[in-house]
């Protein structure tokens, strides 16, 4: 076995670990094996990441940026609105930012908005996706397309109403009206659209390329033959331009219909980004970058030497995921990284940084190292692998730049030695949650001990809300589903007691969001973000990790109509706490 573990050290591959709980454990032969498999060819060694030598720092933020600013973060899906067809859209998010901008707040953040497969209402989680490249069609609002016939809104009505009247996002309801009405839109759009609009399709084409001409592809033959991209005929099993180019031959309007739903959605959203700038929003849009993809989807298929679909994402034991944690996510090569100088990795960040004032970067951590776990192995048969973090940081940093886009990276949990350092080197901005800062004696860190350059927030889609936690309800919904919470209510009681003091110490009211808000406004961190969750008073959080179908993860729709949130008292009461802080945009906040 010895000559594993040395193949493994020559590709830079950990073979031992301290996990998330303290504990030291050698990584099994079998599973070393599985990844090397994978990624490493035998014959040679990897080479060696190509770098300018000098270090760049990521993009900082536009003049108009103050010093410090807020944020409201939204789960797009989940909005609740008069004439969205019960999941939320585009128009939704234009009036989002009309809102962000009466209240004072920099931008709207949001989670993914990457292409899932969107007729399989089972996977509805946005960190899931088949393509970062792509949007997700169900955001797109049907009826503001030019070509959508009004009259076709009868044969869908009995669908949206009852959407409309649902708790839950009824994603399989959503996608079939949406199908549907889209078809139609597109059938007007073929025969009837004006010479402008074809001019605008055939440019977004062009500009898209190669990469929407075989997104179009994969959309079509995963929908012909149902099954992963694997267990197709052999001759679909790859992208080759010569069976593409059979395909169009046969199929050009199908293929130009999956190409019109990625134009409209683009139209809908760079309206909405242009609408930011135009009304000030330093921020614009704060958008969300998934890990990773899901190996049966279209960045898998396209990219078969970068995206690994026999290993598997995921985290070792910790305190919160006693077992540890299989994502389901392909994993990436890192020698294909280095061999093509970083630019798969370049190619997801401007996907999401041409509508972006800031992206978020999940699990920044994976610049350095990923967990892999050979595809069928449990969460504790993984291994580290590094990756090449200062190349990738450079890339970061380069497209930032290019974009005018701020960089956040999710830095959460046990990091690396000058992990953090290395990050603000390169002009990437921390994360910090305030569920997380605490002290060695358990008491919550006083907010000038924040960093500057960092979004803070009170939690993230995958811890509990504030109401959840101050009342314990998360604890009690995690013993219900068989979870262990990785904490007691005698911890949970010790923490709500060490609130109590942080807020007592300012002279705030324990155990009322309004407070941690005027908390954490008052730290020195550019950004602090407000979810719309925390701010309605929201019990159950977004996502509980490790549950799929046990728990309705990324369907919760808000209690409150989009149409009434601007009146909604604790929003108000919110802009006010942000306006004394010296938060807000425009004159009141200067």
């Amino acid at each position: 076995m010895d000559s594993i573990f040395d193949r493994a050290a020559q590709w830079g591959i950990d073979i031992e670990h301290w996990d998330g709980l303290g504990r030291h454990w050698k990584v099994e032969p079998l599973v070393l094996e599985g990844i090397l498999e994978a990624i490493a060819p035998r014959d040679k060694p990897p080479p060696s990441a190509p770098r300018s030598g000098t270090p760049g720092r990521a993009y900082q933020g536009c003049d108009a940026l103050p010093p410090r600013s807020w944020l409201i973060v939204v789960q797009l899906y989940g909005v609740r609105s008069r004439r969205n067809w019960g999941h939320g859209d585009f128009t939704d998010l234009a009036i989002l930012i009309d809102i962000a901008s009466s209240l004072g707040a920099a931008g709207i953040g949001l989670n993914p908005l990457h292409a899932l497969f969107d007729d399989h209402s089972e996977e509805a989680s946005p960190y899931f996706p088949s393509s970062r490249f792509f949007l997700n069609p169900l955001y797109i609002d049907v009826e503001a397309i030019p070509e959508f016939p009004r009259s076709a809104l009868a044969d869908v009505q009995l669908h949206i109403d009852i959407s409309r009247q649902h708790d839950f996002v009824s994603y399989e309801r959503v996608a079939k009206a949406k199908g549907s009405a889209l078809a139609l839109a597109y059938e007007n759009f073929r025969i009837h659209a004006t010479d402008a609009r074809r001019r605008q399709f055939g440019e977004f084409v062009r500009e898209r390329g190669p990469m929407l001409a075989s997104y179009a592809a994969f959309e079509l033959l995963r929908r012909r033959f149902r099954a992963p991209w694997w267990e197709w005929p052999k001759e679909w099993q790859r992208p080759e331009e010569n069976a593409l180019a059979q395909l169009r031959a046969l199929e050009a309007d199908q293929l130009d219909y999956f190409k019109f739903v990625q134009w409209t959605a683009h139209q809908q959203l760079a309206r909405c980004r242009d609408s930011a700038n135009r009304l000030g929003l330093p921020i614009g849009l704060y958008l969300d970058l998934a890990v990773g993809v899901r190996p049966d989807g279209f960045d898998a298929w396209a990219d078969q030497e970068f995206i690994l679909r026999s290993i598997e994402m995921g985290a070792p034991a910790d305190r919160l995921n006693t077992q540890g944690q299989c994502w389901g996510l392909a994993g990436f090569n890192p020698c294909s990284l280095i061999n093509r100088n970083c630019e798969p990795f370049r190619k997801v960040l401007r996907a999401s940084m041409q509508y972006a004032g800031t992206i978020r970067l999940d699990h920044v951590l994976g610049l350095n190292r990923y967990y892999f776990i050979p595809r069928g192995l449990r969460a504790d048969q993984g291994a580290y692998v590094r990756f090449p973090f200062e190349a990738l940081l450079e890339a970061a940093a380069h497209e930032s730049v290019a974009n005018k886009c701020i960089v956040v990276g999710e830095d959460l949990g046990t990091v690396p030695p000058t992990f953090r350092e290395t990050l603000a080197k390169w002009g990437i901005w921390s994360y910090q949650v305030m569920l997380f800062e605490r002290a060695a004696d358990g008491g919550f860190i006083a907010p000038d001990l924040y960093r500057e350059n960092a979004l803070v927030t009170f939690g993230t889609h995958d811890l509990p809300t504030f109401a959840g936690w101050s009342s314990g309800h998360d604890l009690v919904t995690k013993r219900n589903l068989g979870l262990d919470p990785g904490e007691t209510d005698s911890e949970r009681a010790a923490a709500r007691d060490a609130m109590g003091r942080a807020m007592a110490w300012r002279g705030l009211l324990a155990m009322e969001y309004l407070s941690t808000v005027r908390f954490l406004a008052d730290t020195p961190s550019r950004l602090l973000a407000v979810t719309m969750e925390d701010a309605l008073g929201e019990v159950e959080q977004v996502n509980v990790p490790g549950t799929t179908t046990e728990h309705p993860n990324w369907r919760r729709r808000l209690p409150v109509q989009l149409e009434a949130l601007i009146e909604h008292s604790s929003l108000s009461a919110i802009a006010d706490l942000m306006a004394a802080a010296g938060r807000r945009i425009g004159a009141a906040g200067r």
